[in-house]
């Protein structure tokens, strides 16, 4: 799979097979995503590998603590709820997922169950805790070279056959994540990747989200002079 293959046809896998992921293939993907640019060359990045025993612990933690009311407890700045275009979009892409898996609007159980699912990371068999050193914490530069090597993995694995969802539910109980983890206490716990190979009869994985026309994204100055 070349690049731009791999680019346009990589889309967010959120039903995993219950098949474990060697660690020579992970580690071949985070060798990929490693080459992510960095201001300065700082590479502040950190990635905590969990599958088996202490992924299925963080797993009940966070379902735990969510389900008997306890809030929310993340690690960076929460940017409140959505609003105009950005809300339309986040309400575009949760019609096609609830839609491919058959969820009526109005069927709360079943929609409990989409989030829980989040919240225990679509119970994949790798998840990928992507953390960033505390000493660059307070400032958005760190935030946006993780944004760079998260992509680099999600886009590496796609080209390996393997499916991968950005899932910021998986780290909203940050001290269960912590603790099983064994996250040191200078990093700062930015988001998690959950990883696995995808289950092709699970629907909602063949959901492509609709992306913006080019002309609709970018601003040419000076093109015309």
């Amino acid at each position: 799979m070349n690049l731009d293959e791999a680019m346009q046809s990589r889309r967010s896998i959120r039903g995993f097979q219950k098949k474990p992921v060697p660690r020579d293939v992970i580690e071949e993907i985070i060798a990929l995503a490693n080459r992510a640019p960095s201001s300065m060359n700082t590479q502040p990045w950190h990635l905590h590998v969990l599958t088996g025993k202490p992924l299925e612990k963080v797993r009940e933690g966070n379902s735990t603590r969510m389900l008997s009311g306890i809030a929310p407890v993340r690690e960076i700045a929460d940017h409140g709820a959505y609003e105009g275009p950005h809300r339309d979009r986040q309400v575009e892409i949760a019609k096609q997922l609830f839609a491919a898996m058959g969820i009526a609007r109005d069927d709360k159980e079943m929609r409990q169950d989409w989030v829980m699912r989040g919240f225990r990371q679509f119970d994949a068999p790798v998840s990928i805790v992507v953390t960033f050193d505390k000493s660059l914490d307070g400032g958005t530069i760190a935030h946006f070279d993780l944004g760079a090597v998260t992509y680099g993995l999600v886009l590496a694995a796609w080209s390996r056959g393997l499916g991968a969802v950005i899932n910021g539910q998986g780290i909203m109980q940050s001290p269960v994540v912590r603790e099983h983890a064994q996250i040191p206490d200078d990093e700062v716990i930015m988001t998690c990747v959950a990883m696995g190979w995808p289950d092709e009869d699970f629907s909602a994985n063949a959901v492509v989200s609709k992306r913006r026309d080019v002309n609709d994204v970018a601003r040419f100055v000076g093109f015309d002079e």
